[in-house]
């Protein structure tokens, strides 16, 4: 059922007797020129462009992308398992009920497709950057936001390979005059506790006692609460505001017992929910203090404003997922740009070139150390077509002889 929050706004943003439809939706396969085995997703992303009359919309899939490209045109397996590509194309895109629409359409058309709700999020993303330069609106105002307000960022990146490294990374970070960081991935959970305990310590002891410290241990322990317990301690004793996915997104029991362990320190989860009622039920039932939800894999920005408002009903405090581009960051941003006490984002500070490359405009941090949502139409962003021409990745998808994809013309038209 569309919620009646959705109506008005669908209402408010109609434009009289204009009608655009979708013409093209275009997809390009960026990467680095060698894709390491390390938790960084900036090193290959899926940029998504939609064609509607005369304007162009942006998004990004935080997903393989040839798995995605393939879930747009891959032939129809049966009445829900068709392409991704048969609820979008052709249709209208006048308000931001289009938006959901379509979405909605995708998630029902292509329902046993499972890589539907990854590929549906960059095209989302693109429809609101279109409508937003459809309406000359900034997004977060389409989604019925009044203030959008600054966020905090935090240093997001990963653990050194030794304690030592970490300590100099946080060192890095303080003298950057980040107020938060969190330290992910690398080694942490895959050694014994006293090598995490190592690792926690040279964070704290790198940052210093006032700034805010949050560690990411990456679904390690996958639902084992003996071994996860034995860190609880050191996040104690090192003051951490969080700690994200010890646990896989659906290790609710997991979850809630180490929440109950662990206090003062909350728990933080979400990045791997695909839709937005996996993020309710962490929300729900698995004791998080923090819900993180990547706009690049839940469905897009649509869905993203569903979990953020449904967060703050529930009194958990909502955070972006964002380890790829400026043009991600922006669309993570919109969904709770509007919520006040919700304050801290994430922000990668040591993405690959590929993603720096990828929009002329950087959500840079103010004099403040804060980071704005832009004010400018769509998401703000406009990509750079010529400096990200090297990571173009050629693809050609042939089934029976007929050609399902063929990488098109990067342009701005």
């Amino acid at each position: 059922m569309v919620s009646i929050y959705w109506c008005r706004v669908a209402v408010a943003m109609l434009i009289g007797g204009l009608t655009v439809k979708i013409d093209a939706v275009d997809f390009f396969y960026l990467s680095m020129p060698e894709v390491l085995d390390i938790g960084d997703g900036s090193q290959d992303l899926l940029l998504v462009r939609i064609v509607a009359g005369e304007y162009i919309g942006w998004g990004e899939c935080e997903a393989s992308p040839l798995v995605s490209i393939a879930s747009y045109v891959t032939p129809m397996s049966h009445s829900a398992c068709k392409p991704v590509r048969d609820s979008v194309l052709g249709q209208p895109i006048d308000s931001v009920e289009d938006i959901r629409r379509i979405g909605d359409q995708v998630k029902a058309n292509s329902l046993d497709l499972l890589q539907a709700d990854h590929t549906l999020s960059g095209i989302d993303m693109a429809l609101w950057d279109l409508l937003g330069k459809v309406q000359q609106s900034p997004v977060h105002t389409l989604l019925g936001v009044k203030t959008a307000y600054p966020k905090r960022p935090y240093a997001s990146q990963l653990f050194g390979d030794t304690a030592e490294d970490t300590f100099r990374l946080a060192q890095a970070v303080r003298q950057d005059q980040y107020t938060a960081a969190k330290f992910g991935w690398g080694p942490f959970g895959w050694g014994g506790v006293a090598d995490d305990i190592d690792q926690v310590m040279a964070a704290r002891e790198g940052l210093g006692p006032d700034t805010a410290l949050m560690i990411d241990a990456g679904t390690v322990w996958a639902d084992d609460l003996t071994r996860a317990q034995g860190r609880v301690d050191v996040l104690k004793q090192c003051e951490v505001t969080w700690l994200e996915e010890p646990f896989v997104s659906g290790a609710f029991d997991a979850y809630r017992s180490l929440s109950e362990l662990a206090r003062p320190v909350a728990l933080a989860g979400g990045e791997g929910c695909h839709n937005p009622w996996q993020a309710r039920h962490l929300i729900d039932y698995a004791g998080v203090g923090f819900v993180q939800i990547d706009a690049g894999r839940i469905g897009g920005i649509t869905s993203a404003a569903d979990v953020a408002r449904y967060a703050q009903q529930r009194g958990v405090t909502y955070v972006n997922h964002t380890y790829t581009s400026h043009l991600a960051l922006s669309a993570s941003l919109q969904p709770f740009a509007g919520i006040a006490n919700n304050e801290i984002c994430e922000y990668p500070v040591a993405p690959k070139s590929l993603a720096l490359d990828l929009t002329h405009e950087r959500l840079d941090r103010d004099e403040d150390g804060m980071i704005h949502v832009p004010d400018r139409p769509g998401l703000g962003m406009s990509i750079d077509i010529d400096a990200i021409r090297p990571y173009l990745v050629d693809v050609d998808i042939r089934v029976r002889g007929q050609t399902l994809y063929r990488t098109p013309e990067l342009t701005n038209s």
